[in-house]
């Protein structure tokens, strides 16, 4: 009883409520058919989002280890399954946007049904270090879906011509870039990776040694008027500053600048999620690809710095406004084992032809973010609230 007593008073309860209602307050703006959505395969409609971060605390805790528990339908594992092959069949990606049912009503009784049933569950005697640490994953989870969901409604309402506002109130405080120079960091060996007390994903721990050559490294990131001397000079336009495959992605896209700017009467125009405005010049550059960012850098006569030389010399700058895209491809650190059954599912399989992104960005929850943190995605992608930091 008194491990129990630990738990709870660590607030572990609190702060699975806490989590749980930060997804619903993000969708609260929303219309019923946004909740439904799906202009491309990256995007998730909002409902799937809900129902998926529902079903893995009724899949992975309640299931295996709450005796008696019901499940709430046990369709619903085909429904929401994502991509663990572990835990059995599922939708396929492409289709989740053309699911109506579960409406979205059921999908919010669904979240109150394993709400209460978790409510119960950790304030049984049945706790333990492995599923506390089981659940720390899980409301882990819902976090990366919360900024996903950001990413995908502003997708959603971004590609509507009406270009409608997600809410009237600004959810992200954005911070303007000051004049700021480059760190020198001394040729050396750095140490990185995770070794603190509390929270990490598997990707991050096994930390080790790296050997570093002298850099310099931007204390700032790069600004929209910055870029828009890219676009002026013909950047999307000129193939020397391109890696091939992106050479392609331009010309397959044509591409001429980052995602949401519009041309518009002779202004550069930007969709937030409070609608179309003018844009900023001294905010930080958003929605960059790989391919552009490192495009960029070479237009500038530069590079993006890699994951060991960002993390080594991250105390020395500001970050958390953007995921900052490096030149380092997602792969395992030395010694990473995979953790056996679905849960070693959830890093490791993705160690392929994805690029490591560091930091966080305006729309990552609090408390989701440390300088260890590997984010990953394709090169292509820029849906994500991305941005540029130069090494030189």
């Amino acid at each position: 009883m008194k491990e129990i007593e630990t738990y709870i008073e660590t607030g572990i309860l609190e702060q699975y409520k806490n989590v749980r209602s930060h997804s619903e307050e993000i969708c609260r703006p929303l219309e019923i058919e946004d909740y439904v959505v799906q202009p491309i395969v990256d995007v998730s409609p909002p409902k799937w989002h809900l129902g998926h971060t529902t079903w893995f605390f009724e899949t992975f805790i309640l299931v295996p280890n709450f005796a008696n528990y019901a499940v709430f339908n046990p369709q619903y594992n085909f429904v929401f399954n994502s991509y663990y092959e572990t835990v059995g069949a599922r939708v396929v990606r492409t289709d989740r946007g053309n699911l109506s049912r579960p409406s979205v009503a059921d999908v919010y009784r669904y979240r109150a049904y394993v709400d209460a049933q978790m409510e119960k569950y950790l304030m049984s005697e049945n706790l333990n270090d492995d599923i506390i640490s089981l659940l720390e994953l899980g409301l882990n989870h819902e976090q990366q879906h919360q900024e996903l969901l950001f990413s995908d409604i502003k997708y959603i309402l971004g590609h509507n011509p009406l270009f409608p506002s997600y809410s009237e109130k600004p959810f992200f405080q954005e911070i303007k870039i000051p004049k700021g120079g480059f760190t020198a960091m001394s040729a050396g060996i750095y140490e990185i990776g995770f070794n603190e007390k509390g929270f990490s994903f598997d990707n991050e721990s096994q930390r080790h040694k790296v050997y570093l050559e002298d850099y310099e490294i931007s204390n700032t990131l790069v600004t929209n008027a910055e870029y828009l001397g890219f676009i002026a000079s013909g950047g999307y336009l000129d193939f020397r500053h391109w890696h091939s495959e992106g050479w392609d992605w331009v010309n397959e896209q044509n591409a001429k600048s980052p995602l949401y700017w519009h041309f518009i009467d002779d202004k550069w125009m930007y969709y937030t999620l409070n609608g179309l405005k003018e844009i900023d010049l001294l905010e930080p550059v958003c929605h960059i690809s790989f391919y552009e960012a490192s495009a960029y850098a070479s237009w500038k006569g530069m590079r993006l710095p890699t994951e060991a030389e960002w993390e080594a010399a991250s105390d020395f700058f500001d970050w958390g406004e953007r995921w900052e895209w490096t030149g380092s491809a997602y792969l395992p650190y030395p010694g990473y084992k995979k953790e056996a059954g679905a849960i070693g599912e959830y890093n490791g399989k993705f160690m392929v032809n994805q690029m490591v992104l560091r930091g966080a960005s305006v729309a990552t929850p609090k408390n989701h973010s440390r300088k260890t943190y590997r984010n990953f995605f394709h090169p292509k992608h820029r849906w994500q609230f991305t941005g540029i930091r130069l090494v030189k």
